[in-house]
């Protein structure tokens, strides 16, 4: 709900040529309270500003005559602080980020829901305005729990891909999204989601690899009362709870062989057996399953069931890793440098060309999440200065003391040594060991369980 109390005025500017999208706006605002005044282009844009002096701008950045972007710099010419958020279509992320560097104060990727707009709003009628590299979009602190739509990128194949799954969403198809930890698989499939007829419904995710098979069964296909010890009530599981929407199946290549057997029921009968009844019950899922793995290779080592795995590839897809997108890089490192700054109330400053080059060259195992904070941590090492390359440079004397200090006997110990050197340096914490090994954390739970009946206990807890 938009708050239209406190001392901000109540005038916005819609600038946009496309009628149907200008009367929702208009229709929306209206109705929270808003005088809302609009214009098809640039120019008439221009003089609406002069005659009712808006409290806030939405301007599209595809317009005829004077286009979004010249109507922006127009705007902060002529010495005008309210807050312009631009709107832009799917794909148009550099123009996007351009016009922030203009004097932006947000963006909005069409279509976007209303209540995000909503959200916005009640964000800038408090805020002080705010511009150029200062801009945060504000929106992504209250999504910190539900992941943003939006997947920022410049590379063609990444962008045909999401225009692909878009066409997808519309059909119940199954679909398989694999790619390293960390390149944004959930992301997409929450975009997935959103794109399709189930948007409304609900979206459930569970991580395969983050529970025991016997936990997980559980999860997933729920149990009556009484199926095992301390199955104290009835309790739906994640297919029951998706009805309708859509189940996410993420780092479907952990599921053990067992439980994809009651996997492929689910998907070929539409339908669950709770532990413990009798009764199965109806259920309908769009499925979404993400992996690390290549699963036609785990398929063909044993490790995978052949019939599941085509069940899931009905429509496969594959996102390529971080060092495979340069560009990607630059996006992201700005973008999350910008959050960052704002998050800790700093002065916006720009990465340096050295710096950058040396984000370029990185391989990062991690993809996105380790970039995500390795920016973060290198804002908090600048201070108040620009963002430097030994901000970013600060991991590798902890990586080369690692190296030099490895044990010099079998691969067995070295890896070893390295797992519960990596727990220690997250104090313990295995979902971010896991991450930082590139390994799931079922592996890593199995080699830690080995480490343990091979030496007796760990010194480390874990």
């Amino acid at each position: 709900m938009i708050d239209t109390e406190g001392g901000v005025g109540r005038g916005i500017l819609v600038v946009e040529d496309d009628e149907q999208l200008q009367s929702a706006l208009t229709h929306a605002l209206s109705q929270h309270g808003y005088a809302v005044t609009v214009a098809r282009d640039g120019y008439e844009g221009l003089e609406r500003m002069e005659r009712e002096a808006p409290w806030l701008v939405l301007t599209d950045l595809n317009l005829p005559g004077k286009g979004g972007m010249d109507f922006l710099r127009e705007v902060r010419s002529q010495g005008y602080h309210m807050p312009v958020v631009v709107m832009t279509a799917y794909g148009g992320v550099d123009a996007a980020v351009e016009a922030l560097k203009y004097g932006a104060t947000d963006f909005l990727q069409k279509p976007f829901p209303l209540d995000r707009l909503e959200k916005l709003i009640d964000q800038l009628k408090d805020a002080q305005p705010v511009s150029g590299l200062e801009v945060l979009r504000e929106q992504e602190r209250c999504r910190r729990e539900e992941p943003r739509e939006g997947f920022l990128t410049r590379d063609p194949k990444v962008l045909n891909t999401i225009s692909m799954l878009e066409m997808v969403a519309a059909s119940p198809a199954t679909i398989l999204i694999q790619g390293e930890s960390g390149t944004g698989k959930e992301v997409l499939a929450r975009h997935v989601h959103r794109h399709s007829p189930r948007a409304s419904q609900p979206f459930v995710a569970i991580n395969c690899a983050a529970l025991p098979e016997g936990l997980l069964e559980s999860e997933l296909f729920g149990y009556e009362k009484g199926a095992f010890t301390g199955a104290l009530a009835r309790r739906c599981g994640k297919f029951e709870l998706a009805h309708q929407g859509t189940l996410l199946l993420d780092e479907i290549g952990e599921m053990s062989l067992g439980l994809q057997a009651k996997l492929l029921r689910v998907l070929q009968e539409r339908e669950v057996d709770r532990l413990g009844s009798r009764q199965p019950v109806q259920v309908d899922v769009r499925v979404i399953a993400t992996t690390n793995r290549n699963l036609a290779q785990e398929v063909q080592s044993g490790r995978f069931r052949e019939d599941v795995y085509y069940r899931l590839s009905v429509m496969p897809f594959t996102i390529p890793p971080l060092r495979d997108r340069p560009e990607d890089v630059q996006l992201l490192a700005e973008y999350f440098a910008n959050r960052s700054l704002r998050r800790n109330r700093r002065t916006p400053c720009e990465i340096s060309d050295e710096a950058m080059a040396y984000l370029k060259r990185r391989p990062w195992r991690g993809n996105v999440r380790e970039l995500e904070n390795v920016i973060e941590r290198g804002v908090l090492l600048a201070g108040n200065g620009p963002l430097l390359i030994e901000h970013f440079q600060f991991e590798e004397p902890m990586l080369a003391a690692n190296h030099a200090s490895a044990p010099s006997g079998t691969i067995w110990e070295m890896e070893r040594e390295l797992i519960l050197r990596t727990l220690e340096r997250h104090d313990g914490n295995r979902t971010h060991a896991a991450r930082t090994l590139g390994i799931s954390i079922r592996t890593l739970r199995n080699k830690l369980r080995e480490y343990r009946q091979l030496n007796g206990g760990l010194s480390l807890s874990i």
